[in-house]
């Protein structure tokens, strides 16, 4: 009889989102023993620390909740038990196993050795064209339902409820994948042309658009299709505005945040750069509200320059 496959679905809040300086405050785990749920254990923790505005908004927990919780040297020793060696499973799992790694390494000095499942990734695998990637959304495709969100036991049990058949899809097309890695030359081809093809309706496309604009601006009513589909056309002024001039009325009236949108990929490069200094760096780090992984592929164009 072959061994069970054990896993641990996972789900923690914090007091922030910088696992190297913010706590957990609640955690729940969900055992799954080959797809079947088996366990579950979850619990508050009292960190001795704030909470940050931002985290409390979204899973609601006070510092006052929190005052009779267990302390972390009387809990974690069960929830590193709980989790044992098995394969951990979370949702944009880098956030979760950040901190449960830090905090094995800050209170035992040894990181967590388990390996982890992003599910996140896996339903982007499996569901390419879906906008939203989120806990949410992936509960809504198959079907789970809690009346209860942004809580660790809640968020923990729906995604171990999705996982198993999430996961079977994504071995499934894996499966398929591997197979293809034999045409990998041939595919990469049809990749370059699907790219050009792209490219060239994208240039159709605004030839179009164009068109449409000329008639339009020379009178023309609207166009409906025979499916229904109306074409019309809408002018609309905009402005540009001195920054430094408007924004403290922006902040004042509460608009800041909405009228500004926050340049992630240079406030990054400031972090990890030299330009700042460590107490001004470790500032900016406070304010981080979200932590995200993204592997891309590139094409490198050749260089032509020596022919």
């Amino acid at each position: 009889m072959s061994e069970k496959l054990i896993e641990v679905v996972v789900d923690v809040e914090t007091t922030g989102l910088d696992y190297t300086r913010e706590k957990i405050i609640e955690f729940a785990g969900v055992k799954l023993e080959d797809g079947v749920i088996t366990d579950r254990f979850e619990t508050l923790i009292n960190p001795h620390q704030h909470i940050r505005k931002s985290s409390q908004a979204i899973h609601g927990i006070s510092e006052e909740d929190l005052a009779d919780a267990p302390e972390e040297e009387e809990i974690y020793p069960k929830i590193f038990e709980f989790i044992g060696d098995a394969q951990i499973v979370a949702h944009n799992a880098i956030f979760d196993f950040s901190f449960l790694n830090r905090t094995s390494k800050r209170l035992y000095e040894k990181p967590l050795e388990n390996k982890y499942v992003d599910t996140q990734q896996m339903f982007k695998e499996v569901y390419p064209q879906m906008e939203s990637c989120g806990l949410e959304c992936l509960m809504n495709t198959f079907n789970v339902e809690f009346s209860t969100r942004h809580r660790a036991m809640a968020d923990a049990e729906g995604l171990a409820l999705c996982y198993p058949r999430l996961k079977e899809m994504y071995f499934q097309k894996y499966d398929w994948q591997l197979a293809q890695i034999k045409n990998v030359d041939y595919l990469f081809e049809r990749y370059l042309r699907l790219q050009n093809a792209i490219s060239v309706m994208q240039s159709e496309i605004q030839d179009l658009r164009s068109i449409f604009k000329i008639y339009f601006e020379k009178g023309g009513e609207d166009i409906v299709s025979n499916s229904g589909e109306t074409l019309f056309y809408n002018s609309k002024k905009t402005f540009s505005y001195d920054f430094v001039q408007i924004k403290d009325i922006l902040d004042e009236i509460g608009a800041l945040p909405k009228a500004v949108r926050l340049n992630n990929a240079f406030v990054d490069r400031l972090v990890m750069g030299n330009a700042l200094d460590e107490e001004t760096k470790d500032k900016i780090k406070s304010a981080r509200i979200a932590i995200s992984e993204n592997r891309t592929l590139q094409v490198k164009k050749p260089d032509n320059s020596a022919f």
